[in-house]
C-alpha cells in the first residue's frame, strides 16, 4: 500500500504580512506630554510616533515628511492656535485625520475643534486607555467625543439645549476667541498682532467686535472679563 505524498507548500504561499502600524504625529508644546504620549502610542503594535512637534509652525513642517496617519494636537500652543492649525494643516492636506488632546473644557472648545475640521476631541484627564480608544477610533475613520460632549452636540442639533443657555463666548468667531483669550493672559494689541500675524488695527476691529458680541462698554471691561474667564478655564497659555 503506497503511502500518499505530503502535499507539497508553495513557496509564494505564505501568510501575509502584519500591517505597518499606523503612524502618529504628536503635536503639543510640553515635551514631558508629548514624551508620555508618545511612550503610551509606542507601547501599542499597532501604532507608533513617527514625529514630535512643539509649535503648529514645526507640525507643518514635518507633515508631509512624516506623512502620518493621524495628528494629534493641543488646542493652545505657541504661534497659531490650535484650531488655525487644525485649518492650515487639512487646506494642504485635506484627508488628514486631527484628533485634540487637551486640558481644556471640552464644553468651551470642542464644538468649536471641531467646526476647524478636528475628527475628535479629548481631555488629558481622560487617562491612556480612552485615549488609546480615541485615536483607534478616528482612525476607523469616525468621530470621537466624551459621552458627555455626545449629548450636548445632539442637544444643539435637535433644538433640545435651553434658549440662553449657550456661553456668550460661544458668539465669538475664532479668530475673536483667539484673541480674546491672549488678552485674558494680558497681551496688548501690537502683542497679538506680531503673534498672530495681524496689524495692530486689525487687532483693534476684531477687539471692537468683541466688546458689541459681549455687550462689554469699554477695553477695561473686557481685559477683565477676558482675564476672569482665562482664570475659570484654567488656562496655561504662556
Amino acid at each position: 500500500m503506497s503511502v500518499p505524498a505530503k502535499p507539497k507548500i508553495s513557496a509564494k504561499a505564505k501568510l501575509p504580512s502584519p500591517a505597518a502600524p499606523k503612524k502618529i504625529l504628536v503635536v503639543d508644546d510640553h515635551p514631558m506630554t508629548r514624551s508620555g504620549i508618545a511612550h503610551l502610542i509606542n507601547k501599542q503594535p499597532d501604532l507608533e510616533v513617527c514625529g514630535e512637534a512643539g509649535t503648529p509652525a514645526e507640525a507643518m513642517s514635518l507633515l508631509a515628511k512624516c506623512q502620518p496617519d493621524l495628528v494629534l494636537t493641543d488646542v493652545t500652543m505657541p504661534g497659531r492656535g490650535g484650531v488655525e492649525f487644525v485649518k492650515d494643516a487639512l487646506a494642504l492636506h485635506p484627508t488628514l485625520s486631527l484628533l485634540v488632546v487637551s486640558m481644556h473644557d471640552e464644553s468651551v472648545y470642542a464644538e468649536r475643534m471641531l467646526r476647524a475640521g478636528a475628527r475628535g476631541y479629548i481631555m488629558k484627564e481622560a487617562g491612556g486607555e480612552k485615549l488609546m480608544a480615541a485615536i483607534r477610533r478616528v482612525l476607523d475613520g469616525q468621530v470621537y467625543v466624551s459621552e458627555r460632549m455626545s449629548a450636548i452636540i445632539l442637544d444643539a442639533l435637535t433644538g433640545r439645549r435651553p434658549r440662553g443657555s449657550r456661553s456668550p463666548i460661544e458668539k465669538l468667531s475664532d479668530r475673536e476667541f483667539e484673541i480674546f483669550q491672549l488678552i485674558g493672559v494680558g497681551r496688548g494689541t501690537r502683542e497679538i498682532a506680531e503673534r498672530l500675524h495681524l496689524s495692530p488695527k486689525t487687532v483693534d476691529v476684531h477687539r471692537s467686535h468683541i466688546k458689541q458680541k459681549l455687550e462689554l462698554s469699554d477695553s477695561t471691561a473686557l481685559i477683565r472679563h477676558a482675564v476672569r474667564w482665562v482664570e475659570t478655564q484654567n488656562t496655561d497659555e504662556e
